[in-house]
């Protein structure tokens, strides 16, 4: 089959691999999309995955063409997204389901293969069944929108609450969406780059600041009559962001930390007295809750026809130009929101 394969850092190729074939509890996906997260570019150009050669790729959606020993034959043929975190079902936190702290995880994209090919072999119960009604593409962001609805989550978002999303990016976006979706009276998106509030704007939200042009904080203060935000999210990882988020809560308010730093993260006294006077609630966020309990998934793929999550794809490529998806990806002048391989 062909793949799109790193071999090193900044060695992306488009090849010939051998066929997958599924193990026992396994099946053989045939992937319909894929979609190109952010940490790819980090793994592609910067810092590599855990072994080379590996195929990236962990937001992705196909159809089961082949079962492995253990599995149902009537699988075949099911459409479905794919968790990609493999725990190691052994430790403290996997004994209790809250495998996004596994210690000792895989993960498809990154640990072991993923999405970037033609098929791959997944356990059969890291699938995530979809309908007819959810298109592949859409059903290949499941990831980021589990992501997101986690996030909002931690916040324990109430109605008529006002949220503010440091960060415009694709799982900003989302939790924009969400937020509207679970009643919040106002959603106020920051961003640096106007193209972002521009799309932002194109999608309904009304409440949009370019923190280069404008202090965020004071404006947030304008916005909600002096009160600051209910919820915050910093979804930067860098400080500057941080610290804003800090001066943008309200009393009582609930922070969630969620992008990945870029590097230390610093905070002045005055936005740690924040945190002291205000009594601020932070709570950090990782990954997406995927048990019997609470299905942060499931939640995805019965909430996405409401959200309309398709909107955010911006450029479709064939697996065959993942060279050029990548390059653009990179692209600090090319605006994109989410970039997608999608089959033809």
């Amino acid at each position: 089959m062909k793949a799109c394969v790193l071999h090193n850092i900044n060695d992306l190729r488009y090849e010939d691999v051998p066929d997958p074939v599924p193990q026992r509890g396994e099946v053989l996906l045939d992937i319909k999309a894929s979609g190109i997260c952010g940490s790819d570019i980090g793994r592609v150009f910067h810092k590599g995955t855990y072994h080379f050669p590996t195929i990236p790729g962990h937001e992705f959606a196909g159809e089961v063409a082949a079962v492995g020993d253990g599995v149902s034959p009537s699988l075949t043929g099911t459409r479905a997204a794919v968790f990609p975190m493999i725990p190691c079902m052994e430790c403290r936190c996997c004994s209790v389901g809250e495998y996004a702290q596994c210690g000792n995880y895989d993960y498809y994209g990154s640990r072991r293969d993923g999405g970037f090919a033609r098929y791959l072999a997944v356990k059969e119960e890291n699938l995530v069944f979809i309908p007819e009604s959810l298109s592949f593409e859409e059903a290949a962001m499941c990831e980021p929108t589990a992501v997101a609805i986690h996030a909002l989550s931690q916040a324990g978002i109430e109605y008529g609450d006002t949220v503010a999303v440091y960060g415009a990016g694709t799982i900003g976006l989302i939790i924009g969406k969400i937020a509207r979706d679970r009643g919040a009276s106002k959603i106020i998106l920051i961003d640096i780059d106007r193209r972002k509030l521009d799309f932002a704007r194109s999608l309904g939200f009304e409440y949009l600041i370019n923190s280069t042009l404008t202090d965020a904080p004071g404006e947030i203060n304008t916005i909600t009559d002096a009160r600051g935000a209910d919820v915050t999210v910093e979804g930067t990882g860098v400080s500057a962001g941080l610290e804003n988020c800090l001066k943008s809560a309200a009393v009582f308010g609930r922070v969630v930390l969620m992008g990945n730093p870029a590097g230390d993260m610093h905070i002045s006294q005055k936005a740690y007295w924040e945190i002291l006077r205000r009594q601020l609630t932070l709570r950090g966020t990782w990954n997406s809750s995927f048990n019997g309990m609470k299905n942060d998934w499931k939640t995805a793929v019965e909430a996405m026809p409401r959200l309309g999550v398709g909107a955010l794809i911006t450029h479709r490529f064939d697996l065959s130009r993942c060279g050029d998806a990548f390059a653009l990806m990179k692209d600090p002048d090319t605006f994109k929101v989410k970039v997608m391989f999608a089959a033809t």
